[in-house]
Formats: C-alpha cells, sequence, structure tokens
C-alpha cells in the first residue's frame, strides 16, 4: 500500500524543505540552499545530510518547525514536527502484506510500513528478505519510510530466515505490530485466540494409559510413545511459544520417538 496522490505530495514538499534548511545550518552539500535544488543533489550527499540530521542533529527538526522558513500551514508543520519521533538504523525488509502492508523488523519491533508512490520490492529489485537502511517516519497516524533506502548485499541462510518470520509471526499473533510512531498510539486488542490448553491436557491424560503389552504388536510400544511426545510438543507449543530452548527439548523427543518407530516398521518388511 502506497500515500495517497495527496499526501505523496505533501511529503515531497516537505521533506526538500527539511532538508534544505538542515544543509544550511549543517553545510554539508554545496550549492543547496532551495528545495528545488534538491534535485540535483547526489544520492551520496542526501544520504550523508540525512544520517546527520536523523542520527546527530535532530534537534533542528524542532528549530524547523520553530522559525517555519517556508511559510507552511499548521497541519503541515505538525506532520514535520512528529518526524522527531523517526528511527533511524538498520531493518530486516521481510514481507509485504495485504493488511499490515510493507513488514520492516528492527530490535525486535515489528513494523508495519507505507510505501511513498511505488512498490519498494520494485524499488529494491531484490528477493524478500533483504537487510536495509533507512529512516521510519510518522506520517498521518501511520509509517513510511523517509525516501531513501540502501540496501546491503547480504545472503540470509535457512535459520536467519526462519528467525525473521517467526518475530513476524508472534508480533502478528500477539497484536504487536506497530502501525504507527505517534506516541500515543496503541494497538487494537489481538483477537481472541482458541484456548488448546484443556484439550490438550485431556489428550496427554488420556495418552498416559497407552501402554503396549508383551502380547501385543510390536508397534504399538512405539507408536504410543511417538503420541505421548507429539503431545508434549504441542503443549509446549502453546503454552510456551516464545521458548525456543523448551520447544527444542520438545521437539528432539518426537523426533527420538519417531526415529524408534522408523526403526520397528524396518523390521516388519
Amino acid at each position: 500500500m502506497f500515500l495517497s496522490p495527496d499526501d505523496a505530495a505533501v511529503f515531497f514538499k516537505l521533506m526538500p524543505a527539511l532538508q534544505t534548511y538542515a544543509n544550511r545550518k549543517l553545510d554539508l552539500v554545496k550549492n543547496f540552499v532551495e528545495p528545488l535544488d534538491y534535485r540535483k543533489v547526489s544520492m551520496d550527499d542526501r544520504l550523508n545530510l540525512r544520517d546527520a540530521l536523523y542520527e546527530k542533529h535532530r534537534e533542528l527538526i524542532g528549530e524547523f518547525v520553530r522559525e517555519n522558513p517556508f511559510g507552511f500551514s499548521v497541519d503541515e508543520l505538525a506532520i514535520v514536527a512528529g518526524w522527531q519521533n523517526c528511527i533511524p538504523g538498520n531493518f530486516y525488509f521481510m514481507d509485504v502484506t495485504k493488511k499490515y502492508n510493507n513488514i520492516f523488523i528492527h530490535d525486535k519491533n515489528v513494523y508495519a510500513v507505507l510505501a511513498l508512490t511505488d512498490p519498494l520490492h520494485y524499488l529494491i529489485n531484490q528477493p524478500l528478505p533483504i537487510y536495509i537502511k533507512t529512516v521510519l517516519l510518522p506520517f498521518k497516524g501511520k509509517i513510511i519510510y523517509d525516501g531513501l533506502l540502501q540496501s546491503y548485499s547480504v545472503t540470509f541462510g535457512p535459520g536467519i530466515r526462519s528467525s525473521i518470520q517467526s518475530q513476524y509471526k508472534i508480533a502478528k499473533s500477539k497484536g504487536q505490530i506497530i502501525e504507527s510512531l505517534d506516541p500515543d498510539w496503541e494497538p487494537a486488542p489481538p483477537k481472541n485466540q482458541k484456548d488448546w490448553r484443556p484439550l490438550l491436557a485431556e489428550l496427554s491424560e488420556k495418552s498416559s494409559k497407552l501402554r503396549s503389552g508383551a502380547d501385543e504388536p510390536p508397534m504399538n510400544s512405539p507408536a504410543f510413545s511417538l503420541v505421548k511426545a507429539s503431545l508434549e510438543f504441542a503443549r509446549t507449543a502453546v503454552e510456551s511459544p516464545e521458548d525456543a530452548d523448551l520447544l527444542s527439548e520438545a521437539l528432539d523427543k518426537v523426533l527420538r520417538a519417531a526415529n524408534k518407530a522408523g526403526k520397528q516398521l524396518d523390521n516388519l518388511y
């Protein structure tokens, strides 16, 4: 999803003006004194100026709002003032969803970010997920980026990909995806999820009675063990969904039980 054309026009009116003001104060880019000059500024200079503003001299945003050097309206100045709550840094750009727009992950926080005018994955033209540097900005109750993206040539293995996907799924399930940087924003409460604990406890209690006798088929014993281990893994997943150590331990029991069942099955051939 993107900004509306009108909102995009507002952004591209405000951002060059703020960068112009910052450059007048910091004197980092030559021959850049008016907003229209921003079109001629090289990408390297834009990035250096951007980093200086948001990472080292964020106080210039407040000064810009107070001085209002370009005669912006109260509403326009309110948008720029909100940029003092920006989040600069490196992000995992992992997915594009219908509901949550572009998903960015930074310091274990998951953000839903609007594109400006073009889909972000078209601009980057790399398989997702990727590692990027940008600045997240509040804009009319939503989150956008500052229009500048730096991508890193990093290849992620299955472990990193799985971890990134897991962070997103956990945040989504708990209603913790951040959709606004406004100080008073609060996420909507998550939808009531089905409580599987009573059923799993009941099944575990019943499965504890599964015991194979000496005169029963030899496949029964490893099959019953697999059932018990699987139920234990399910209970761990429901009760401790973020405890990787407990989940790994429970899964190992499932795999060992499955391995024993497989060996017993081989004996039948």
